[in-house]
C-alpha cells in the first residue's frame, strides 16, 4: 500500500466519524498506459470531495456526475469501466482502445476499515478480501507483500509497508534518508550498534536497533521488496552486513565509498570471504545517481533516487542517459 493509499484510508475514518457518506473505488485492471496501478484507491464523498485518484483527472469527474445522479446509493459493491471502445478511451483520456476497471463500494465495511488502520499502524502486512456477491470484507496478516488480484467475483487487495529499507548507520545521511524513504512507503530500520550515533537519534516512524549489523540482516529475513544500504564507512560494520546482503534477495544493495573504495572492500570481501564474483557485482557503488551531490541531504536524495530507479526497472535507462 503506497502513501496515497495510506491518505486515503486515513479520509475514509475521518469522514466516517464526522457522519459523511461515501464510495469507495479500487483499480482492478488496466490496459495500455495508467497514471494508478491495480489496488490503487480513491474515495468520493456525498458531496462531491475526493480522496486518492484513479485516473488523471476525467474519470474522476464522470463520477463526481455520477455521485450526484444518485449511481452510488445502494450497498452492494460493483463493477465500472471505462474505455472499452476508443471514442470512449479519448474522451477519458485514456490511450486509444485502453481499459479502466474499477470496482466500486458504495457503501464500505467501516469497521473493517478501522481494523485495517490498526494492523497498518503496527506495520502488519494484511490482505483485504471483499466479496461482491455480499459485500463481505475479510482481513489477513500475512509475512510478505503480495500483488492485488480479480478474478471477477473476489477482489483482494494487499495493504501496509511493501517495501522495507535497512540502513546500515545512524548518521546524517541516514537522519536525511529514512525520513524521505518513509514518506515513499517504505518500512525503514536504521541498525548501529553505536551509542553515540544512535543516543539523539529522534527520527519517527523509523525502527533503531543495536545489533551488529550482519545480524540485523539475518533477523530482518530479506526478501525481494528489501533494500539494504550500509553508511558507516567502518569495514567492521559495512563489510559483514553487505557479506549477509549480497548473497540475499534483496532487489538494491549499495555502499557509501568512492570507486577507490568500492573496488578495495569488493577485492577484501572476495579475498577472504565466501562469495561470488556475480554477487558482488550486484552492490551499487558509489552509492546512489550520479547528480554531482555534496551535502548529506543531496547524497540521500541520490540515493533514495537510485534504489526507486531500480525498484521500478528504470535503472538501465538512467545509466545509459547519463552516459550519453
Amino acid at each position: 500500500m503506497d502513501t496515497l493509499d495510506t491518505q486515503v484510508l486515513e479520509s475514509a475514518l475521518r469522514w466516517a466519524a464526522q457522519g459523511f457518506r461515501f464510495a469507495l473505488f479500487t483499480v482492478v485492471q488496466t490496459w495500455g498506459s495508467s497514471p494508478r496501478p491495480p489496488g490503487a484507491w480513491m474515495i468520493l464523498r456525498e458531496d462531491g470531495l475526493i480522496s486518492g485518484s484513479v485516473s488523471g483527472g476525467c474519470i474522476e469527474d464522470d463520477l463526481m456526475v455520477k455521485m450526484s445522479e444518485g449511481e452510488f446509493a445502494g450497498h452492494l459493491p460493483f463493477t465500472l469501466k471505462y474505455g472499452v471502445a476508443a471514442e470512449e478511451a479519448r474522451r477519458f483520456g485514456l490511450p486509444c482502445g485502453g481499459t479502466l476497471e474499477l470496482v466500486v463500494e458504495p457503501c464500505p465495511d467501516i469497521s473493517a476499515l478501522s481494523q485495517l488502520s490498526v494492523l497498518i499502524s503496527q506495520r502488519k502486512r494484511v490482505l483485504r478480501k471483499l466479496r461482491l456477491s455480499d459485500a463481505t470484507v475479510q482481513l489477513e496478516v500475512i509475512d510478505q507483500a503480495a500483488e492485488p488480484s480479480w478474478d471477477g467475483v473476489s477482489l483482494v487487495t494487499f495493504h501496509g509497508p511493501a517495501w522495507r529499507l535497512l540502513l546500515i548507520g545512524a548518521g546524517q545521511i541516514s537522519k536525511f534518508l529514512a525520513p524521505m524513504a518513509t514518506a515513499l512507503g517504505y518500512q525503514v530500520l536504521v541498525c548501529d550498534p553505536r551509542i553515540e550515533y544512535t543516543q539523539e537519534w529522534e527520527i519517527p516512524n523509523v525502527t533503531l536497533c543495536a545489533e551488529m549489523p550482519d545480524d540485523a540482516v539475518v533477523q530482518m529475513q530479506v526478501d525481494a521488496h528489501c533494500a539494504i544500504v550500509a553508511l558507516t564507512h567502518d569495514p567492521k560494520l559495512d563489510d559483514m552486513a553487505l557479506l549477509e546482503a549480497l548473497k540475499s534477495p534483496a532487489f538494491y544493495v549499495g555502499a557509501l565509498g568512492s570507486v577507490r573504495n568500492q573496488e578495495k572492500r569488493k577485492s577484501r570481501l572476495f579475498e577472504h570471504f565466501d562469495i561470488t564474483l556475480s554477487q558482488l557485482e550486484r552492490l551499487h557503488g558509489p552509492v546512489g545517481l550520479s547528480i554531482g551531490s555534496r551535502t548529506p541531504p543531496e547524497i540521500a536524495v541520490s540515493i533514495l533516487a537510485e534504489i526507486t530507479a531500480v525498484k521500478n526497472g528504470a535503472s538501465s535507462r538512467l545509466r545509459d542517459s547519463l552516459v550519453n
